[in-house]
């Protein structure tokens, strides 16, 4: 989809987009007989659910979240069970992935919202959801038997071999009620609409059986590298693998035929479909089944993993303007895609064990704070680590250089920008909690392209590339004009990698990039010029969708809609002497340190001086003439905003800015809160997810710091939106700005972990 600014027409370029504003309802599309409208439309007005949630049931629920192309959620609104919609990718459109069990002879579906013309089936009543850091896990009743079914998207960020790897498990394991035995089958398929976002495209696939695993293998017959249709790739291929026991059978075809033979027989006729065809023509799907026998008490559980590889994944600018294909890290020890698949579904126990110990570690964590907070950081980690992708190059003989790691950050939804420092800096805290030297990886590739001497600007660039997955540069200096905050943001990420992990390494060998940044944030920071932030670009891309919407447009915007808004609505995007610029004072207050750090104390003490005479005269420029409260625009005493970015004094332990800036702010935001929160300034109502709990991190009260989060927590589970954690939001009515779901930036809620 297109928006022509100028003209406000929107063009439609995509067979689905899912977006939703106020009361506008989803756009999708006319592959009707396979879900209902109403299924995916806001649905605010639904009634009470009739299982049990814990901690509370969110926007949508992560199934498999790996990567920015494997990325499958259960849209939520006011609560759909398991089995009563289809799982989508993130951006809203389809992704087929249906399962049905057969208890005493009698079928009925536990996943996806399957319409089957030639078979009967019941559905399995949804009891219980569950989510924790790493899974979902539901609860179904199926006659006499009770279903668990856990989708396991593993987290291991300090395995850069296991984090890497882009698939994910499903498990189904059955027990009786009653405390009879009863006979259970269990089926499961994915459909082809998992390997492009364009239904029209023809696929082509193979079933094998390696070992001891059968694996169903689809991708596009025609295949374009580094491509994405509606954030879709284009390239590589899908897997849907289980393990090959004696009670194992399979087959490929039209998705009512498969499913149909299950339903009606209880296993797959082993047959392959060759009709290879288009996504939408007879929707082939791959399709894999058990027989479990008698089951009284708790049965083994079925196994499934379900995965997307390409190779290369990324392709990034080095010296010279050279291209460089990189690959996923995983390649480096696995030769085929049959290897990563034994090993993947071999290690299923272990992963499950390190799972829950992960998970209880977070969950202990976050509760020494609050419920919520424990509820909102266990939603976010998924989705956050999942825009990443850990990469090695590739050394001139051909071998795989596992000590040239670089880690590629998709923006998502917002934009498809690689490596977009204002988004990377709200993810920041995961890294620094999960594993820090993710996050080193991550500027590697940042501060290596500026190294090179091919960006032209004296700061920091704004990110790698406009279109994921390349990371070309942006060699003529046009990228978006963010200096202040890319710069501060830079320098401070920079920092608190060493200090969280004692290697100086990035100091040393970019002590002049960062010394560069720091002199222009010197130059710029206390009254930068007219220039836009993370936050004033939001609240443009608010204008521009208020003017969309009141005048009689039908569709929605765009997702990708924050570079035409940074550059069109420029009467409510750049904000003069914006004080959250404070980013700029703690970024030299943190040169100051790093310079500490590599033994130029001189400097050091120089930069330090510098930030904190800028301190005292931003507050006196920053002051309100009433007193109450620091001013979002100098001069503007009514205005007033989040200060969000005090969360790097802190984290840098820096402390620059006095302790009643920070008594004073929280003061006034305990009683401004409106009922999803508070504003992220005058401007409009809205707020940003983020920001709130940045805030919240260094809030003086935990009245205040509780208010944030728990805003943050009804928010996301208040049944008006259906798409991943969004970040931007109107804290009076719940209403979502068009986009801006799915994005790492959630790494933020882990805020207070890091402090």
């Amino acid at each position: 989809m297109h928006f022509d600014p100028m003209t406000t027409t929107v063009i439609d370029e995509a067979p689905s987009i899912n977006l939703a504003y106020a009361g506008l309802c989803v756009f999708q599309p006319p592959a009707m007989r396979r879900i209902s409208l109403a299924s995916i439309c806001l649905l605010p007005f639904a009634a009470a659910l009739s299982w049990t949630t814990t901690p509370f049931n969110p926007s949508s629920i992560p199934l498999a979240v790996r990567t920015p192309y494997l990325s499958t959620w259960l849209p939520q609104g006011a609560g759909a069970a398991l089995n009563d919609a289809w799982p989508t990718f993130w951006a809203g459109q389809i992704t087929g992935w249906a399962g049905f069990v057969k208890v005493d002879g009698v079928a009925y579906s536990f996943l996806g919202a399957s319409s089957v013309p030639s078979a009967t089936f019941n559905k399995a009543v949804q009891k219980s959801f569950k989510f924790t850091s790493t899974q979902s896990i539901f609860v179904l009743s199926a006659g006499a038997v009770d279903l668990t079914v856990t989708f396991l998207s593993p987290v291991e960020p300090t395995d850069l071999l296991k984090q890497s790897i882009p698939f994910s498990y499903l498990s189904v394991s059955a027990a009786s009620t009653d405390g009879k035995a009863h006979t259970v089958q269990v089926y499961s398929d994915i459909s082809a609409e998992w390997v492009s976002g364009d239904n029209s495209l023809a696929v082509k696939w193979n079933s094998t059986t390696t070992g001891s695993i059968l694996t169903h293998q689809v991708q596009l017959q025609t295949q374009n590298v580094f491509s994405e249709v509606n954030d879709h790739t284009q390239y590589g291929s899908a897997f849907y693998s289980t393990p090959n026991t004696v009670s194992a059978t399979y087959q490929t075809g039209a998705d009512v035929t498969v499913r149909a033979q299950f339903i009606n027989n209880g296993k797959l006729g082993n047959t392959l479909d060759t009709n290879f065809r288009a996504i939408n023509n007879n929707w082939p799907v791959f399709g894999l089944a058990h027989d479990l026998g008698s089951v009284t008490t708790a049965s083994a559980p079925v196994l499934f993993s379900v995965g997307h590889i390409r190779d290369p994944a990324i392709q990034y600018i080095v010296t010279g303007g050279a291209l460089q294909s990189r690959s996923s890290y995983f390649l480096s020890q696995f030769s085929t895609s049959d290897a990563v698949i034994s090993s993947f579904l071999g290690d299923y126990s272990a992963a499950l064990g390190r799972a829950n110990t992960f998970d209880a570690k977070v969950q202990s964590d976050a509760s020494k704070i609050s419920a919520d907070y424990a509820g909102v950081v266990a939603i976010s980690i998924r989705q956050s680590l999942s825009a990443n992708e850990i990469t090695l190059s590739k050394t001139s003989s051909g071998a795989f250089n596992t000590s040239d790691v670089i880690v590629f950050m998709k923006e998502i939804s917002s934009d498809g920008n690689v490596n977009t420092v204002d988004v990377i800096f709200p993810a920041w805290p995961i890294f620094l909690y999960t594993n820090p030297q993710l996050g080193k990886f991550l500027l590697e590739g940042l501060f290596r392209y500026q190294a090179s001497g091919q960006y032209p600007n004296k700061w920091s660039v704004h990110d790698l590339g406009s279109s994921y997955p390349k990371a070309l540069g942006h060699n003529d200096g046009g990228d978006e004009a963010m200096p202040v905050e890319e710069s501060g943001n830079m320098v401070i990420m920079a920092l608190s990698y060493a200090q969280k992990t004692g290697d100086l390494s990035h100091l040393q060998r970019y002590s002049a990039l960062l010394d560069q940044w720091t002199s222009f944030l010197i130059s710029d920071s206390l009254i930068p010029a007219n220039q836009i932030s993370t936050a004033s670009s939001y609240l443009g891309v608010l204008w521009v969708c208020i003017l969309i919407c009141t005048s009689r447009m039908i569709l929605p915007v765009p997702w990708r809609i924050k570079p035409i808004l940074r550059s069109k609505a420029s009467g409510v995007g750049p904000t003069m002497r914006f004080f959250n610029r404070a980013v700029g004072i703690v970024g030299i207050g943190a040169m100051g340190q790093i310079w500490n750090l590599l033994g130029n104390t001189s400097k050091g003490a120089n930069y330090t001086a510098i930030a904190k005479s800028y301190v005292t005269q931003w507050q006196t420029l920053s002051a309100s003439s009433t007193g109450a409260h620091l001013t979002l625009a100098y001069g503007n005493a009514n205005s007033w905003g989040l200060s969000y970015n005090l969360y790097g004094d802190k984290l840098l332990k820096l402390n620059l800015f006095p302790a009643s800036v920070y008594s004073q702010q929280t003061a006034w935001y305990s009683s401004h809160a409106n009922k999803f929160g508070v504003p992220l300034d005058t401007r409009h109502t809205y707020t940003k997810t983020d920001w709130e709990i940045f805030t919240a991190s260094w809030a003086t009260t935990t009245a205040v710091r509780d208010l944030l989060i728990s805003a943050v927590k009804s928010w996301v589970s208040d049944g008006q939106y259906n798409a991943p954690f969004g970040d931007l939001y109107d804290t009076v009515t719940g209403a979502v700005a068009i986009g801006f779901k799915a994005r790492p930036v959630v790494g933020g809620h882990l805020a207070l972990l890091t402090l």
